[in-house]
């Protein structure tokens, strides 16, 4: 009889080990299963990434695009101007042509706000900082994403104004310190700063003007003059 209790005791033991390690065995399962699943998703996230990545790499950057602006001036003869628009970059450069045929050419650098005009009939440039009003001007331009290559003007709705900017010609701009777009403008000629002015007054004497036409249906009439050293 106590060899048969004893057996019983022993089968009862192994009975408690056996359930112990079979429940031990959910405990090993799970933390296994969080490995795993952390893995797939650390995986599928840096294919993502990459996919991101090169997608983003493979997406052309715009192009320049060459808009021309069509607007008679106020004797009705249409006005020859062309308007380089690079995204990119963030400028816009103007070709003017007069009706003796020569070009000139107003660089807008919106990235660095600045604005150089470079005249047909000078041997200079002339740079001023950017206004709101130069921002809205071409914001249109540069902003809008348009498949026109040519952009007509009313000329009962075109608001026509005038700006005076006056020269300092002693204020010579080191071409080193430019960025290249208006180094390239300008490789040739000397740069100078100029500022706006209300007017040359009776005491001085309207060089030279360059008329812009923006899409906003407005004409600036930009004029030069020397002020005194």
């Amino acid at each position: 009889m106590v060899k048969c209790w004893k057996h019983s005791d022993n089968s009862l033991e192994e009975a408690q080990r056996t359930d112990g390690g079979s429940a031990a065995s959910p405990k090993s399962y799970f933390p296994q299963k969080a490995f795993w699943f952390s893995l797939s998703a650390s995986l599928l996230l840096i294919i993502i990434i990459v996919l991101s990545v090169t997608m983003h790499l493979r997406v052309p950057l715009p192009r320049p695009q060459i808009v021309r602006i069509v607007v008679p001036d106020q004797t009705g003869v249409l006005i020859n101007q062309s308007a380089v628009v690079d995204q990119k970059n963030h400028l816009v450069t103007f070709s003017v042509t007069s009706a003796a045929n020569q070009t000139s050419t107003v660089l807008f650098d919106l990235k660095h706000g600045l604005i150089c005009y470079k005249p047909a009939e000078q041997q200079s440039c002339f740079l001023r900082q950017m206004e709101k009003s130069d921002y809205d001007n071409v914001h249109s331009l540069l902003q809008e994403s348009t498949d026109k290559s040519q952009l007509e003007l009313s000329q009962n709705d075109t608001q026509r104004r005038m700006e005076f900017l006056g020269v300092l010609a002693t204020s010579q701009v080191d071409v080193s310190t430019l960025e290249e777009p208006l180094q390239a403008l300008c490789q040739d000629r000397s740069i100078h700063w100029t500022r706006r002015a209300e007017g040359p007054g009776k005491q001085r004497l309207v060089y030279f003007c360059i008329d812009i036409c923006f899409p906003s249906n407005i004409c600036v009439s930009v004029c030069f003059y020397y002020l005194p050293e």
